[in-house]
């Protein structure tokens, strides 16, 4: 048997291209961040709309990872004896897409993960047998093909990793997946070819553009694609100089920023699920085979072993918090709304219009049964109405046979929150974890070392993630809850957003956990 370079003596660097924000750790073996690094990004955003500007995501990168290694000199961290960069992935936001050249430079703007201009797009890419939801990487690619012409579909992390390398890189399956990649063949589906070759960019015809997995010609519109975890190259002599990350350093294949987060929580394990409070609600989990969804409510990403990582992405999360209640104090909040249990109104708290998970039904709205009493009493309308929609998603999950035995981690911003932690623990009746450390970059970090290294990523993870809080689950408290969440099961199939084998299901699991008690 070979031995694995464990990494002893190495850092990894993990690289988050997020909404607002770029941010870079550089972290040991054993989850010790050495540095941090963060830039601001900006965008433009109108109604249905989201872009920002490629050229900045590369001027945020260098200004976050020369922080993040400050003290570096010859490829050597000050803070430990002989502490170099073993490596460095990238994440970004799960979607995002634009155009490039034959050389790699963008020619679009890049259309972010919740841009929805692309609905007609979406329907022709369905009715060819793709099954892509509006707002996902492939509509929007097509959006940009017809209105920018010939080009080279990209992702948001190619754009940094090629000019790590100094020249275009194949993408990874999991930015792949939403721009139609077929992660059981490792292939681009032959319904692509068709959908691309009706494009007549601005009218001109389709001249030039075919579905070529080849880096060269430039006609190319789809990339080359490899799992995540292998090795892509290493950091060029330019980009050392902007970036600070030295000469050689390997550059490894990374994931979208969800699976990023799922890596960082430890969740990797066949039955281990993660579940991401932030803006939105996300939940993605770990199984030896996909979990099949007609409807592609869930979708699996191909793990970098070959395993599997299925997973939903909710429209419900702690952005309405932000849009209701501006510049309020959270925990102050939180403290004044554990005097309502339940809250005297039952919600579905959308953060924008339109739901795809637990249930895919684009006319949804934002619901609010009865009438809040107050502020504190909203504030904790709207915790349970996410926690009712976790429980909701998990139910759903459930209904499909995905597997759910194992541990249950909470991250995101909405996991910064303990009474929202206990409360959500409560509603799912099931206990819950905390790691100490939550960032996608920590889970780019991961991917690095396992990439470089050949360890094992959950080898890598055993040692790098840390459990912080663990909780437990209060049957009484369960069933104080059970009676709303019923209400809004009852409410969403009535609405026909829920279908009626789903709402079933929902309270059959409900029955058995109350008789649990």
């Amino acid at each position: 048997m070979v031995a694995r370079d464990k990494g002893d003596g190495q850092a990894w660097l993990g690289v988050d291209l997020g909404t607002q924000s770029v941010r870079a750790l550089l972290v040991t073996a054993d989850g010790t961040v050495l540095g941090s690094g963060t830039a601001p990004l900006t965008g433009h955003r109108e109604p249905g709309r989201h872009e920002q500007d490629p050229a900045r995501w590369w001027t945020a990168v260098c200004t976050a990872t020369r922080q993040a290694l400050t003290g570096l000199r010859n490829g050597v961290q000050g803070p430990g004896p002989n502490v170099r960069v073993g490596g460095l992935a990238v994440c970004g936001t799960s979607g995002t897409v634009l155009l490039t050249d034959p050389a790699g430079h963008p020619v679009s703007p890049a259309l972010m993960y919740d841009d929805r201009r692309a609905s007609a797009e979406a329907t022709r890419a369905r009715a060819a047998g793709l099954a892509v939801q509006d707002s996902w990487g492939l509509p929007k690619a097509l959006w940009l093909l017809g209105t920018h012409g010939p080009g080279r579909i990209t992702h948001q992390p190619d754009v940094i990793t090629a000019r790590f390398v100094g020249r275009p890189v194949p993408t990874d399956s999991s930015h792949a997946l939403k721009t139609a990649y077929d992660g059981e063949r490792e292939a681009w589906p032959e319904a692509l070819a068709d959908v691309l070759s009706g494009i007549s960019p601005r009218g001109r015809g389709a001249s030039g553009l075919r579905l070529d997995a080849g880096l060269g010609g430039g006609g190319a519109v789809v990339p080359e694609v490899v799992r995540p975890g292998v090795r892509l190259g290493e950091v060029c002599a330019e980009a050392a100089e902007a970036t600070g990350v030295p000469v050689g350093t390997p550059v490894i294949a990374g994931m979208t920023d969800g699976c990023a987060a799922q890596i960082a929580s430890g969740a990797l394990r066949p039955g281990a699920w993660n579940s991401v409070l932030g803006t939105t609600l996300v939940l993605k989990g770990a199984a030896v085979t996909p979990v099949r969804d007609t409807t592609g409510v869930v979708y699996n990403h191909r793990a970098p072993d070959g395993s599997w990582l299925p997973g939903g992405a909710s429209s419900v999360g702690a952005g309405v918090l932000t849009a209701a209640f501006k510049g309020a104090d959270p925990a102050a909040m939180d403290a004044r709304a554990a005097a309502f249990e339940p809250a005297g109104a039952v919600t579905y708290p959308l953060v924008s219009p339109g739901e795809r998970f637990p249930f895919l039904a684009p006319d949804a709205v934002a619901l609010v049964l009865g009438e809040p009493a107050g502020e504190a009493d909203l504030w904790a309308a709207l915790l349970q109405g996410v926690a009712f929609t976790e429980r909701l998603c998990l139910d759903y999950l459930h209904h499909l046979g995905a597997p759910l035995g194992g541990p249950l981690t909470f991250t995101g911003g909405g996991a910064r929150s303990p009474y929202w932690n206990q409360l959500r623990c409560d509603i799912l009746a099931r206990p819950a974890r905390v790691p100490r450390q939550t960032e996608p970059a920590i889970g780019m970090a991961a991917l690095a070392a396992h990439g470089t290294t050949g360890t094992p990523l959950t080898e890598v993870t055993d040692a790098m993630v840390h459990t912080g809080a663990a909780l437990t689950p209060d049957p009484a408290r369960t069933a104080r809850f059970a009676e709303p969440y019923a209400e809004l099961v009852e409410e969403l199939e009535a609405r026909g957003w829920l279908p009626p084998d789903v709402a079933a299901h929902a309270r059959t699991r409900l029955s058995a956990d109350l008789s649990k008690n």
